[in-house]
Parts: C-alpha cells; structure tokens; sequence
C-alpha cells in the first residue's frame, strides 16, 4: 500500500491542477494563505491541490473532490492581495478523509497510481497515442502558437499518460470535465477522452475560421456596394435624377424604424431592389412605389393608447346615448376583461402565454334603421380611447373590395380593410362594418365569404391582402357590424359574430332622446337657443305619435328639425322674439298629421279579435275579422295573406270543428255555412303563424255569436290541439299595443321571460295573461266565457252584439 501524507489542502476553485504541469495559482482566503505557510514550512514544501464541487467562499470537507493533485510549492510572491504562487503537480493523490484543524483543512492524502494498459506496444494504443499527438499539435497550431514551441513542449512529454495530463491542463473545457480526467485512472481510456475534447476544440476553430470568412466576405461585398451606390449617385446628379436616390434612401429609414415581421421586410428589401434599378419615369417604377408608400404607412406596431378606466367608459357611453344597456355592458365586460389581463404578469394568461393582448369580441349590432347602431360604436370608441374607422358595405359586391385587387391590374388598391387600418393609423382600432347584411354576390366573388377571414379571431391574425402580398395582424381591432336583417346574413359568417339586438325605442325613450339630444342638436343647425325656442314635453309626444312611425328616432329628428326652421323663419321675420310650442301649436307648424296609428275599436264585436304584429320599424295591432254566411262549407281568407297564415288560419277552423260542443258553437253552424276571414288593410302583404291565435279567437267568437273583449290584444301560433307556441319580437309588440291603448296582453307561457325586456312603467300599466291553452285565450277574450277543468264553459246566452254607430 502507498505511503500516507498528511498535507495541508489548498482548495481550487474552478482551477484542476494535473501532474506533470506548472501552474499559476492566486491565493487570499485566511485559511488558504495559512495552509500555504503551512506547507511552506515542511521540509519538501509540498500541499494537495484540490478542487471544490462549488464555487463557495467558505470551504468545507464536503464540498471538496477526494481525488487531487499533490503539487510543489514553487516561487511565492506575496502582495496586498494575499500570495502568487507556482504550483507544480507532482503526482495524483487521494484524500482518505479531511480534517479541520480550526487554522486550516488537512488531508490523509495517498498517492493514485496510473493504470497502464495491458499491451503498450498493441498497435490500436500505439495508433491512440499518435493520434493523440497529431491532434493536440494541429489544435495549438490553430490556437495560434508557434509551430516549434507546440513541437517543444509535445516532445517533453513521451509517455502517454503525461501526454494526456499536459493536453487536459490547456485545452480549453469545463472544470467538470477536467475533474473526470484527473479520475481517469486508466492511461487508455484517459487518452481516448482527452482525444474527443481535442477534437471538439478543432471543431470549434473551424467554425470560428468559417464565421470570420463569411464576415469579412460579406464585409467586403458590402464595401463593394457603398462604391457602387456612391458612383450611381454621381451618375443620377448627371442625368438630374439625385432626388430619386434621395427617395429610396428615406424610404429605407421608414421601414427601419417600423420593425416589420419578416415577411413583410422580405417583399419590402425585394420591392427596394426592383425601385432601384427601374426607371424613374417608367410605370413600374410608379407602382413599385405606391406600394411601397403604403407599406410605410401601416400601423404596423403602433397602437392606440387605451383608456381602462371603467367609471370614465360608463360616463362616456351615458352621456352620449340613453338606454342600449345590453351594448353598453358588452363594451364595459370587455373593458374589465382587458384590465385583468394587463395587470396578470407576464404567462400566467392561460393558452396565451407569449401575448396579454385582448382578443375583442367581434360584435353584431342587429336593428331597425335609426336606433343608434352605428353612433354607438363611435361612442364605444371614445370611451375606449381608440382611434375610430367606419366603412360601408352596403351594395358591395366584389371581393376585391376585402381582399384588394392583385398587383398585376393596373390601378390596383388594397381592400377596405387594408385602407381603414390606415386611415385608423394604428393597430388596435374600432372598427364598423355598416350594413354588413347589404353585401351583394357577383361574378367577381362573394364579399361575404372574403369577410370570413377578417371576422374570425383564429385567423385574422393572419391576413392577406391580396394588394400587399404579405400577412397583416388584425386581431387587437375591435370589430362591430351592424345590420337590420339577421336573416340576410350567411350562416357561416353569422356564426363568427356575437349578436347585440336593438329593440326600438318606446315612446317614453324617444321623448327622453329628444329632450336630451335631438332638440339640442337641431337648434345649433338651425341658429337657435334654448332661450329663443322651447318645446313642450306634449309637443314633443304629438309629434312622435302623429308625425313618425318608426322604431328609431331619424324622422322623429328631421320632424323636430322642420319645426325649427319655422320657428326661425318667424324670428328673422320679426314675428316673435321667442316661441313656446305647446302640443295645439304642433298642427300649425308641421301641418296635419303624416301618421294616423290604429288605435282599439270602440267596444266588443262578434267575430273580431284584436292581434299583435311586428315589424322593422317597431310593433302595432291588427283587427282580424272573421265572418259567416250561407254557402258551401269553403274558407275565404283575404287580406294579401302569405302560406304561413293561410295554414293558420285553416288550422284554427279545424279546431273550431272539432271542439265545437266545448266551444259552444251549434252543429248547424258549419252546415252549408262558408266562413271569411279578412285582415285589414288590404293592400298590405302579411304573413307569420303568431297571428293563429288571433285568427281561432274571431272563428270562434264569429261561429258561437260571443263578442271579443277590444280591449284585449293577443300573439301566438296554435296547434291543431289548441297548445300555443312561442313567437318572437314581443317587446315591440307589446309596446305597439300600448301605443294603441290596449290594456290586456295574452302570450304564450314559453314567452313569459320575454317580459323583462319590457319597460318597468309598461309593465305596471298592463295586464299580463301568459297562457299554454286555447281555451285559457277564448275564456278571456270571449264575454262570458270561463276555463274550467280544461273545458271552455259559457255563461247565460250569447248577448247581443252591440252596433256600431257611424256618424255622417
């Protein structure tokens, strides 16, 4: 067994000192300095050198390998720093155990003994170690060190395993790796690693010598081409062409500072190429350059700062519109949604780690001309403080009109889309697609189907115009279309869209309007002030009730806008100094009413029932009559009825038939008896199944002789079973049957939530029925009638039905 030292340790940190190597070596941690005067006080001056696992200030028996080098302390040079000294490796050693004397660490140190291999003449090793050799002379030769001083130093290491420890102490690898080959106990295999670190480092200045190859070529292309660009100069001023340079050369700092994506800089750094070799006055030069001038013109990272402050947003939307709470909840979600997002740290937005940029909802705002779909984006804008861009679509019918026209038409542009993204000047706009139900389909594409893309949040990051050829990111713009006719709009560019409905309006909303908006707004156009004119509240209701008929409020401007221009008329003619219309004055100033609403009949008839239609500009009632007489057993149904009601009303004369003992109605009343259902006014086409109901109630009060309440209006769709079914658009008729003064509403029981969009004054003011039952309608519509027990039952005989009195 080899002999045991005990020497002081000096721990290395990321230094490994080899045998057979000399090594600088700096030391000032107290108890390092005090090992060295230790060892320097022995007899042979000799310390074991040993690295640490970690580069720790504090050293520890633990943190240090057990495998080390026994070295000699050679030259010391002692300064303020602490103490130079030359480490000489002497032979490998191994630590038993490490002991802390409390002034410094000591070691048990045994010495390691190299392996050697089995047959050191076995031509394989023989090939290894010349091998070895070659390599470690090319890679000096490559690190930069003279050839004979590279021979020189390989020459004083003839065996193996020196030969291996001298190339491990200066190539250039990790501590770690140093480690593992002082451990390599095995001469072989320690050559055999060392060989494949050499290797790699001969790797590594090839591809450094290639780096600095490329560079200098590219280097020397580039001084090339500033000769060459410095001489067109001179060419250009020659012909009198020096602006045109001057233009490129500007246009080439615009696309510097815009950080394009790399599509873009690639058809922009071609399209430069193309500008610069064409013509000045060529016609390809001038496309070439209107492409370009557009490209620059792009928001391609700019964006609008946004204003997140929800309180602000709500006053905003407030104060410029009343009522439209759905939409105005819609824009605040939105708003708290993108708060929350900015104020998460950086990835902890599921799915989207790399982008805290809100996605906005794509919506549709669906409506009757005039209330407020298309000045409520601009509001939403404002409150959101982004730029605002509008275009119409209305009768577009090209799909060049999305996408572009391609580059090789002569006059070709990019698509609307492109254009409202420049005019917006930024990345992150509001952005209105009016009257998106109003595209038109040709020869030359579906506008619709190129609309599919732009609308659909997994692509639209994505798109391509086919003008600029490259991709445009559209996914932080808000998009809202609007259109009057959800039917008109295909389904799969429907389905892309968050539908917003806009009821129309009450006449207790448009009078609020009116006095907050219209009013105001006309008497600026028209030159007048609040203290010049003022319209009465009445003034304003008779105009809405008797001069419009509309869901929105656009004549309801125009007729308070005429009114003005009489009143300034009558001032500038000295007339008045100032004027107070009252709802007498009304008939005066706009002329005899445009509007003559129907309104409930006077008093209860046989066989006519009142009903509830709607229609884009708002609800209204209808009186169906039903009558008979002597015939043939037929049905007459006039009235320009469409299929829908025609079957309706066949339907209601089948139940009729078939619960005629429940209903009251005698056998002999279908005997030789034709029936005629009428729906006023004729001339206008109707069609729809909510008028069933309405159409059974006049049959049957027709066919029993019992008069139907007036004061009564109903809607919904029968079965031949006499169940109802739901119907839509209840809100505008119910407040079309409130206009008309009805005070009792029948609905379908599937239609009772439908209530809540209801006015709360309109609810109060009215008497509901919601009924799933035929009978549960005749029982409250018919005088004298009861549901009871699911049977319809009549009380006395049928009175008399009252005549009406008509004044000549």
């Amino acid at each position: 067994m080899s002999e045991r030292l005990t020497l002081p340790v000096l721990p290395l940190r990321d230094v490994v000192l080899f045998p057979g190597v000399s090594t600088p070596i700096g030391a000032g941690r107290p108890a390092t300095l005090r090992a060295i005067e230790r060892a320097l006080k022995s007899e042979h001056r000799l310390i074991f050198a040993v690295s640490q696992r970690e580069n720790l200030e504090k050293v520890t028996p633990e943190k240090l390998y057990a495998m080390g080098t026994i070295a000699k302390i050679g030259q010391v040079q002692r300064g303020l720093a602490g103490v130079q000294l030359l480490l000489h490796g002497e032979k490998r050693g191994t630590a038993l155990h490490y002991t802390d004397t409390g002034d410094h660490l000591e070691a048990v140190v045994v010495e390691a003994v190299d392996q050697q291999p089995v047959n050191p003449t076995d031509s394989a090793f023989v090939a290894l170690h010349r091998e070895a050799r070659q390599r470690a002379a090319e890679l000096g030769q490559k690190s930069g060190i003279p050839e004979e001083v590279v021979s020189q130093v390989l020459e004083g290491a003839t065996d193996p395993g020196k030969l291996a420890d001298l190339v491990a102490a200066y190539i250039e690898i990790k501590p770690t790796d140093r480690q593992q080959l002082l451990e390599t106990l095995a001469i072989e295999e320690r050559l055999r690693r060392v060989l494949v670190h050499v290797q790699r480092q001969i790797g590594v200045h090839d591809a450094q010598e290639e780096i600095k190859s490329q560079v200098q070529e590219e280097l020397g292309e580039r001084q090339r081409e500033m000769f060459l660009r410095e001489q067109m100069k001179a060419i250009r001023k020659e012909l009198g062409e020096e602006d045109e340079g001057t233009e490129i050369e500007e246009l080439r700092k615009r696309f510097a500072a815009l950080q394009l994506p790399e599509a873009a800089k690639k058809e922009v750094e071609r399209e430069l190429s193309r500008l610069e070799r064409a013509s000045r006055d060529s016609m390809e030069a001038q496309v070439i350059r209107t492409y370009l001038e557009t490209m620059a013109e792009l928001p391609w990272n700019k964006r609008s700062e946004e204003s997140l402050d929800l309180k602000r947003a709500a006053a905003i939307l407030e104060e410029d519109h009343y009522g439209l709470q759905d939409v105005k909840d819609h824009v605040l979600e939105f708003l708290a949604v993108r708060q929350l997002r900015l104020r998460a740290p950086a990835g902890e937005a599921k799915g989207n780690e790399d982008d805290r940029q809100a996605k906005g909802p794509i919506l549709l705002f669906v409506g009757p001309p005039g209330v407020g779909k298309t000045s409520i984006a601009k509001s939403i804008a404002r409150a959101m403080g982004r730029a605002y861009v509008r275009i119409s679509l209305g009768g577009a019918r090209d799909e060049a009109d999305i996408r572009g026209h391609r580059r090789t038409y002569v006059g070709a542009m990019p698509g609307r889309i492109i254009q409202g993204m420049k005019q917006a000047g930024t990345k992150n706009p509001v952005f209105l697609l009016d009257e998106v139900d109003k595209l038109g389909v040709s020869f030359q594409g579906d506008p619709a189907a190129a609309l599919l893309e732009v609308l659909d949040p997994a692509q639209n990051d994505s798109f391509t115009d086919h003008y600029l050829g490259v991709p445009f990111d559209l996914s932080e713009v808000l998009f809202i279309a609007t259109a009057n006719f959800i039917q008109n709009i295909p389904g799969p560019l429907l389905d892309r869209l968050e539908t917003v409905d806009f009821a129309g309006y009450t006449e207790r909303e448009k009078l609020e309007i009116a006095k907050r908006y219209l009013i105001l707004r006309q008497l600026g156009e028209n030159g007048l002030t609040t203290e010049q004119l003022t319209i009465s509240d009445e003034a304003v209701s008779a105009i809405i009730a008797s001069y419009t008929r509309e869901a929105g409020v656009r004549q309801l401007e125009r007729e308070i806008g005429k009114l003005g221009r009489k009143v300034a008329r009558k001032l500038a003619a000295g007339e008045a100094e100032r004027l107070t219309v009252a709802a007498q004055d009304v008939d005066d100033l706009l002329g005899r009413p445009k509007v003559h609403p129907e309104r409930k009949a006077g008093v209860d008839q046989i066989g006519v029932a009142t009903g509830m239609y709607y229609t884009p500009v708002g609800g209204d009632i209808m009186f169906v009559e039903a009558s008979v007489m002597r015939g043939k057993g037929e049905l007459v149904l006039t009235g320009q009825l469409g299929d829908v009601m025609k079957e309706s009303a066949r339907a209601a004369l089948t139940y009729a038939k078939s619960h005629a003992d429940l209903l009251g109605i005698p056998e002999e009343a279908f005997t030789d008896t034709d029936v005629h259902i009428h729906v006023p006014a004729g001339a206008i086409p109707k069609d729809g199944p909510s008028a069933g109901v309405t159409m059974a109630t006049a049959l049957v009060s027709a066919l029993s002789k019992r008069p139907a309440r007036h004061d009564l209006a109903m809607t919904g769709e029968v079965t031949l079973r006499g169940r109802l079914l739901p119907i839509g658009g209840v809100k505008e008729k119910v407040l079309g049957a409130v206009r008309a003064g009805i005070t009792t509403i029948v609905l379908p029981k599937e239609n009772e939530p439908d209530l809540e969009d209801l006015p709360e004054d309109v609810r109060k003011s009215l008497g509901v029925h919601v009924v799933e039952e035929l009978g549960e309608v005749l029982s409250l519509a018919l005088r004298g009638a009861k549901f009871e027990a699911g049977h319809l039952v009549f009380e006395g005989p049928a009175p008399v039905e009252p005549k009406m009195v008509t004044k000549s």
